[in-house]
């Protein structure tokens, strides 16, 4: 099945069609015998009606399959691999809500699992993108979604932790579902607890919200047909205590993750310790490392998470396996012998065009034999051939065949995208010894197949007016130089906080000479100020010894309060000058990690400052710890969730504040069984397995009462002490507790980060934070090469994922330090000397710092581009009042042969 590429030729060829398209979900509830393991979007089964099963006959699909996925004589085989460190990552599986017999799961048509709706909406799902509800294809118009199925529930099943992604992905599922819709679509999610707390999630729930999305807080018991037709009715509980009734088109179900139990036998096997729900136990301050050393775990192993989290966990898994390995780093690579580079400056253009089929991702829908043969029809064209999968191994090396056979010296593939492929197809032409700039690609399926799926005369059309702009541009391309640049294999950290910590020591464990600045008198941030982790570890005791570790370590030098006074230079070669006591040090190094850490927010609302019962968290860890007798003695404690949190100014969730609050409240119950504790909360996010926590307050008698935001609690000063005032929605009334401590969950908030993302030409986004390069693919990058990024810099995050990230950000820095030298890319800007004035409007424009006035010769000043910082986008070559810049590879003569042959 891992093979499989969806061509569909097996079906083709089935003498009885018996093998059948199907998608992950959505076919488990047909007859169909699955030959392989685990079912895969977008593969093919083989019925159990197949002549070979039951007769030991044809095999037709097995040799006409072009990707030797299927083999009905294949035998188990044992492997042995002898390995320094050992990475699992065997992800997770998705909960079956047949259990759910009130659901209708597999009973009612039109109620389907979150991951089949998934399918249902994408462009290479078995509707090509169409919304429609399974049992008759018809649009539906209303759409109910209920959260938490085969999560925190110990009802139905014993996974009582919260999955950590469902809300979000249901939201996103809401706004596509509208957007895919024809009609007016209504969308009402049921819902417990809403569980946006990633970077910029919050928005994306308002958003939702102001497109009209429903969000209902009531728990859905049960979904029954509508007699005589396809349509689902439930009855639920509003939050006034009303009843009500209503009908849907369909419902999706928003099902949870949990390991599967083939992962629990490998667990077993390499004796991994889990924990009460099968995932792996781990460390808050190692959170890859197993109970096994040197196996390191990641991913839903872990724990419930999504992509981004998991992303920097698999990264940082490399980083401990690297730590591990760093004597023997290098001692068993290959270099890779690339042919020497043909000359073709004084050859004619000849063109080699390949049309990718895409199984039926193109060839369903563009007619691409029509294609190909109007390709031959273009001027240079000396070649074309239409391929299956142009991206698969074995026409890659066809493909570098024809170009050495028939003295191709341009390429044009009509396929896919090259945001994705782009790279593959480069490097197939330096295999066969052109410059990997001269090749040209044409996007057919994005931007025609998918777009114009019904449209499929129109689609061809298109695709060959695409084709002919590619080989006009390709008739222009010239073979562009990569330069390297030489690698100072010394790292500086900035922060020295817990992330800052993990960073330069996961980045010193490898052997890198580790710079670590720090801009007060002592290391550790906010972390000093905590007490324990939601796993009760002591947090002051294993700060204590990770500082110990960094500054007795030969590879890491400590800087303490320092300013950073200048930053220059680009990846591999940075130089930061910082000041301290007046006097300045200059560091070189090749790569930065931003770990600068945040601050806790100082409210301006519930009585804060103005009398010293109503107080922060972090300042009631304080008194904790002090053991403060105003503590222990007080006999009603009141906490208050979102303070200046997930509103207009900073509307964003600070993850941690949930949990820092309910393991506070356990806490004072251990300080004094007796008190009375209120939690004022909007949405309780104690999210994956800190969700025990929130169990395990209510069974204390902690008090949760839930409140919106437009009608927020009033604190007032009285003769009792602080009166609280909240209304309960349940009684409809207003609440009056006389309270002895108001503690409020005030967040994270970043520091001044302004003058160090101007320093290091680094983005922010709205909130203040540092921006990644990309969300979920590049978590710990900035766009900038050679700068990373970790911890509360990032967003708020608890010690785990800060630590996780740090990790993440040192291995990623390591690939940049453990080289000695660095090709530079070839599209970079390129200044006409002649041309320019030195007006340094290109300088001004330039977000990365590549660009600067200089003097020429001594006689003008003009602009120079440092190839290493650029990144070829363009701002300069807009800025330009002469024309005097433009990016190479991307000149106006290339883009304007594309724009006239469009018209042509």
């Amino acid at each position: 099945m891992d093979k499989c590429i969806a061509c569909g030729i097996c079906a083709e060829k089935c003498p009885k069609k018996v093998i059948n398209e199907f998608d992950a979900g959505l076919a488990k509830r047909k007859s169909i015998y699955v030959k392989y393991e685990q079912a895969v979007p977008l593969k093919y089964a083989i019925d159990e009606n197949c002549i070979y099963f039951k007769k030991g006959k044809c095999k037709a699909c097995e040799k006409f399959c072009p990707a030797d996925a299927i083999n009905f004589e294949d035998q188990p085989k044992e492997l042995t691999i002898n390995a320094g460190a050992v990475l699992i990552a065997p992800g997770c599986a998705v909960y079956d809500p047949a259990v759910y017999d009130n659901y209708g799961y597999k009973k009612l048509p039109n109620v389907v699992t979150a991951l089949e709706f998934e399918r249902i909406l994408s462009a290479t799902g078995p509707y090509m993108g169409h919304l429609v509800r399974l049992s008759d294809k018809k649009e539906p118009k209303k759409i109910g979604w209920l959260q938490c199925v085969g999560s925190r529930d110990l009802n139905r099943c014993d996974n009582s932790y919260c999955s950590s992604v469902c809300c979000m992905y249901t939201i996103k599922q809401t706004v596509i579902a509208m957007e895919h819709s024809t009609d007016p679509l209504d969308c009402a999610v049921f819902y417990m607890d809403i569980r946006t707390h990633g970077k910029d999630f919050d928005r994306y729930y308002e958003h939702a919200k102001n497109n009209g999305v429903r969000f209902i807080r009531s728990r859905v018991h049960t979904i029954e047909p509508v007699p005589g037709t396809d349509d689902l009715s439930v009855r639920y509980i509003q939050e006034d205590g009303t009843i009500k009734e209503e009908v849907f088109d369909m419902f999706v179900l928003a099902t949870g993750l949990e390991i599967h139990q083939d992962v629990v036998d490998l667990a077993d096997r390499l004796n991994i310790d889990l924990d009460e729900h099968n995932f792996t136990q781990t460390d808050s301050f190692q959170p890859v490392a197993t109970s096994v050393p040197g196996i390191y775990a990641s991913g839903a192993f872990t724990g419930p998470k999504d992509i981004p989290y998991s992303v920097m966990e698999a990264s940082a898994s490399a980083c401990a396996a690297e730590e591990d390995l760093a004597a023997a780093r290098n001692t068993q690579t290959k270099t890779l012998e690339l042919p020497q580079e043909r000359d073709v400056s004084e050859e004619l253009p000849k063109i080699g065009v390949f049309v990718c089929n895409c199984g039926i991702n193109i060839g369903g829908v563009v007619r691409v034999p029509e294609v190909v043969e109007y390709a031959r029809t273009l001027p240079n064209v000396v070649y074309v051939e239409e391929n299956l999968f142009s991206c698969s191994q074995d026409t890659q090396n066809k493909i570098t065949g024809i170009i050495l056979q028939k003295g191709l010296n341009r390429v044009v593939v009509a396929a896919c995208t090259p945001r994705t492929h782009e790279e593959l197809f480069q490097e197939t032409l330096r295999d066969a010894a052109l410059n990997k700039y001269l090749f040209e690609m044409a996007n057919i399926r994005n931007q025609c197949s998918w777009v114009h799926s019904e449209e499929k005369e129109d689609a061809t059309e298109k695709a060959k007016d695409l084709v002919r702009m590619a080989v006009a541009r390709a008739q222009q391309l010239q073979p562009l130089l990569q330069p390297t640049v030489s690698v100072d294999n010394r790292a500086l950290v900035i922060g020295g906080g817990l992330s800052g910590m993990a960073a330069a020591l996961g980045l010193a464990n490898q052997g890198f000479h580790t710079y670590l600045i720090e801009q007060s008198g002592e290391l550790g941030g906010n972390a000093l100020r905590l007490i324990k982790t939601w796993k009760g570890e002591d947090i002051s005791k294993r700060v204590k010894e990770m500082v110990s570790q960094v500054e007795d370590h030969s590879l890491v030098d400590v800087y303490k309060e320092v300013n950073i006074k200048e930053a220059s230079g680009f990846v591999g070669n940075f130089e930061t000058t910082i000041s301290k006591n007046g006097a300045d040090i200059t560091l070189k190094h090749g790569a930065v990690v931003v770990a600068v850490g945040g601050e806790e927010y100082k409210p301006t609302e519930y009585l804060y400052g103005k009398d010293k019962r109503a107080l922060t968290q972090l300042e009631l860890d304080t008194a904790i710890s002090k053991g403060a007798k105003e503590i222990a003695e007080a006999k009603t404690a009141v906490f208050i969730q979102c303070v200046g949190q997930r509103e207009p100014e900073r509307p964003y969730c600070s993850k941690v504040c949930c949990t820092h609050a309910i393991k506070s409240a356990l806490s004072l119950k251990e300080i004094n069984p007796e008190m009375d504790i209120y939690v004022l909360y909007r949405d309780i996010r104690t999210y994956g397995q800190r969700e025990k926590l929130f169990k395990e307050a209510r069974s204390r008698g902690i008090i949760f009462i839930q409140y919106n935001i437009e009608k927020k609690p009033k604190v007032e000063k009285s003769d009792a002490g602080i009166s609280v005032t909240v209304k309960d929605h349940i009684l409809d009334l207003d609440l009056v507790i006389n309270a002895d401590l108001v503690v409020l969950a005030s967040g994270i908030v970043p520091r001044d980060n302004e003058r160090l993302s101007q320093m290091y030409k680094l983005s922010l986004n709205e909130d203040g934070f540092f921006m990644e390069a990309h969300a979920k693919l590049r978590p710990v990058e900035f766009a900038t090469d050679g700068i990373y990024l970790a911890g509360l810099a990032h967003y708020p995050k608890p010690i785990e994922e800060s630590i996780a990230q740090a990790k993440a950000a040192a291995s990623r820095a390591a690939v940049v330090l453990s080289k000695e030298n660095l090709t530079v890319e070839g599209v970079v800007s390129n200044v006409n000397e002649t041309l320019c004035r030195g007006c340094g409007k290109c300088e001004e424009a330039c977000p990365f710092n590549a660009i600067s006035v200089v003097e020429h010769e001594g006689e003008k000043t003009v602009s120079v581009v440092q190839a290493a910082l650029c990144k070829g986008c363009g701002s300069c070559a807009v800025a330009c009042p002469t024309g005097a810049v433009s990016i190479l590879h991307f000149d106006d003569r290339q883009v304007l042969t594309m724009v006239e042959a469009a018209f042509n």
